[in-house]
């Protein structure tokens, strides 16, 4: 009995006690805010942050919602609130101030790439919370790098007046590799075939080169897509991927990646149809354009590629905003689909208006003479298209976007060409070295858009260990608004070719040029040129050949050049067609009279992604009239860039006594070129290639004893690496000619390298 009533004593009391703690601050009225341990921030900010001042009544509530909002600030590191009588005491502990952060230890990954991730500044509130957010920021960092045994500690070194250093300390580690890829599950596919799917690979001493043997969370994310896709287009509709794990070893050095796989039946196609729901409208108008025939093994890649087929081609006839949906039916019985594709209901539909954006220099003439659709044309996907890629040949802009909204109605549209502009200027000192010409050094005053019209000025000087060039040219893309080109040339040009033909060469002279359009593909450009040609400094003991032909000549000459172009780009094509014609008549006044012609094509194929085969033939041939020969200035040279692994002027005519190349009057050339990645990323710009040229030149007016001119031809064989640095094109080629005479001049090494600063 006397612990019960104990008990209930403590009880009574602690009820009484608590009561009048409660009840202390019931109905208080604030006469005074005091604020205490503040440094930097003033009272007045303090009181502002609780929303509580003298005049106030004060409950408990009001207390504890100011005591949260003065903690959320982040100023404060500690805050207690102590009313005393009609006073309210506020006691705060402010959190330092950074004055500086370091990094420690990072030898892989920069100080500023580090600091760009992160939260914290310097002059900003230190607080705990947001640096161990940074330091799981930095932990992302250096994981995405592959390097998952990194260990990062922050240190805060204080200083006075509040202030601290903030270092945090890094222990990089090695990087983590993938040891070994396992599938689960696979019976029709073998684990090389899928590894070779996938992004992600083992690791091996070869690929030091390459990142995709680190272990990556978004690539093996990437990688299950990419097995998805695979099994899809192998026609197995069933598949799903029961799990993809990615276990790390004890020592923290190596990633084992198991992905297991449910792979399915393997189905055919049973039937493929069109379902439309547009007015008026025959769908067996687009059965061409669906390439699956029935009895074809199911693939999801060319459903895909009917889709896009399909909706270019009512995207052609006005359906702008046509979709098309593809419903696969199966039969798990028969192990057979059914591909429906839906077409639903959208009108015929017309180009309300074009808008340009994103523009600041560039005139919008410029932008719209590109567009192939005027506003109130019917709708066209393809020639959208088109003009999407003739804006970005232009090359005046970093990014070009065409996109199509709805219009003011259901059967109109309004496109939208969203440009974000890029230095066309340039202003450029350079230097470097080619096998053709030697050490160089130029100058560069260039602007390909002028006055934001389009205009092209190039004033150059280049000067060479064998060549000297000085160019001023000027080009007007529309001349008096029409889709008429116009433009001048100016050049002095001195060659040193003793070691090719035994002399030397200057040029002087200027061209008149005017490029129109025959079609949308074909155009046609036509130039008068006037030139004096000086052959010079012909050594005592060179071919009697090219002594006879030193002093000067005039040439005054028309020419007419016609192309074909349907590449996927100007600057870097990678499918379609390139076909060209150039002929040219000298004897309009001057003292050469001939007639030349050239002609030749190129052809781009991707075979595979960013695979790139290129096939290039070019014929030639010059003649003289009126009792003129072709001189050694106007005639063909092969060699060089022309049919690798040989020197510049390395084959065809040639004068054994004194070993002069005297050039030819007929030449063909091929070449088939592979062009391919080298497993880096494809934003360093650096491409391998393998390639073969072939060819021949012959027939020269220098006939006589000791004259070698063989029609045989020549070829070789060959690889090179080219680079699209940010100073300028660089490529390297080792060549080997398989078929040559024994009078040409080989040349195993090419290199092409400039440089602008």
């Amino acid at each position: 009995m006397r612990q019960v009533g104990f008990s209930l004593f403590i009880g009574l009391l602690a009820v009484v006690v608590f009561g009048m703690s409660s009840g202390a601050y019931a109905g208080t009225t604030i006469s005074e805010v005091r604020v205490q341990g503040n440094e930097r921030v003033e009272p007045a900010t303090v009181m502002s942050y609780m929303d509580l001042q003298a005049g106030d009544t004060a409950e408990r509530e009001d207390l504890d919602r100011a005591l949260k909002s003065l903690f959320a600030t982040g100023l404060f590191a500690d805050v207690s609130l102590d009313l005393q009588g009609n006073v309210l005491n506020v006691n705060v502990i402010e959190n330092p101030v950074i004055n500086e952060i370091a990094f420690e230890g990072n030898d892989r990954i920069e100080d500023e790439e580090l600091l760009a991730e992160i939260q914290l500044r310097p002059r900003q509130v230190f607080t705990r919370t947001k640096v161990q957010s940074d330091v799981s920021r930095l932990y992302q960092i250096y994981r995405r790098n592959g390097r998952f045994s990194v260990n990062i500690e922050p240190k805060v070194i204080r200083l006075d007046q509040n202030r601290v250093n903030l270092v945090f300390e890094v222990q990089e580690g090695d990087v983590t590799n993938v040891e070994a890829i396992r599938f689960v599950g696979n019976k029709h596919f073998s684990d090389s075939k899928l590894r070779s799917v996938v992004s992600t690979s083992e690791t091996s001493w070869y690929k030091f080169l390459s990142t995709d043997d680190r272990y990556d969370p978004d690539r093996l994310a990437f990688d299950q897509e990419l097995l998805r896709k695979f099994y899809l287009a192998e026609g197995y509709a069933d598949y799903n991927l029961v799990s993809a794990i990615a276990e790390l070893s004890d020592d923290k050095e190596d990633f084992f990646i198991t992905f297991t796989v449910d792979e399915g039946d393997r189905y055919k196609v049973k039937s493929t149809n069109i379902d439309s729901n547009l007015r008026n409208f025959d769908p067996a108008t687009l059965k061409g354009t669906v390439e699956i025939a029935a009895g074809d093994w199911y693939d999801a890649d060319r459903v895909q590629e009917a889709v896009d087929k399909l909706t270019d081609a009512l995207g052609d006839l006005q359906y702008a905003f046509v979709n098309v949906q593809p419903d696969i039916r199966r039969s798990r019985e028969e192990k057979t689909v059914d591909i429906v594709f839906q077409i639903n209901e959208t009108p015929r539909v017309f180009v309300e208006r074009i808008d340009v954006n994103g523009n600041i220099r560039t005139l919008d003439e410029v932008v719209r003479r590109e567009i192939l659709l005027d506003e109130g044309d019917p709708y066209n996907r393809s020639k959208l298209a088109r003009s999407e890629q003739n804006i970005r040949d232009l090359d005046f802009f970093e990014e070009v976007k065409v996109d199509v909204v709805q219009g003011s109605a259901p059967d109109k549209t309004v496109v939208n060409v969203d440009v974000a502009e890029k230095s066309t200027g340039e202003l450029s000192v350079g230097a470097g070295f080619s096998t053709s010409d030697g050490p160089l050094a130029d100058l560069r005053i260039r602007e390909r858009n002028l006055l934001g019209k389009g205009q092209d000025l190039l004033l150059a000087a280049t000067i060479a260990g064998e060549k000297t060039e000085f160019d001023l040219s000027f080009t007007e893309p529309y001349f008096m608004d029409r889709d008429v080109s116009a433009g001048f040339d100016l050049f002095h040009i001195t060659r040193d070719l003793q070691d090719e033909s035994s002399y030397d060469q200057r040029r002087t002279g200027g061209a008149l040029r005017v490029g129109y359009p025959l079609s949308e593909r074909w155009r046609q450009t036509a130039s008068y040129r006037a030139e004096r040609n000086e052959i010079t400094d012909v050594k005592s003991d060179a071919s009697r050949f090219v002594q006879e032909q030193e002093g000067r000549r005039d040439t005054s000459a028309l020419a007419l050049r016609t192309t074909y172009e349907n590449v996927d780009s100007k600057q870097f094509p990678t499918d379609g067609w390139l076909l060209w014609l150039d002929t040219e008549v000298a004897g309009l006044g001057g003292d050469a009279k001939y007639v030349s012609g050239k002609t030749g094509a190129s052809f781009f194929h991707p075979i595979w992604d960013q695979v790139v085969v290129n096939l290039l033939g070019e014929t030639g041939a010059i003649g003289g009239y009126g009792d003129e020969e072709v001189q050694i200035n106007e005639r063909f040279f092969l060699g060089g860039s022309t049919l690798r692994g040989f020197e510049r002027a390395g084959v065809g005519p040639r004068d054994l006594t004194t070993d002069d190349s005297l050039g030819g009057k007929y030449f063909y050339r091929t070449t088939a070129e592979l062009s391919f990645p080298l497993g880096l990323p494809e934003e360093w710009g650096i491409q391998g290639h393998t390639f073969s040229d072939a060819g021949s030149l012959f027939e020269t007016d220098d006939d006589g004893a000791g004259v070698a001119d063989d029609r045989s031809i020549r070829a070789s064989v060959g690889a090179g690496v080219s680079w699209r640095s940010p100073f300028g094109p660089v490529r390297v080629d080792l060549s080997q000619p398989v078929v040559d005479e024994n009078y040409d001049k080989d040349e195993l090494f090419r290199f092409n390298f400039g440089t602008r600063f």
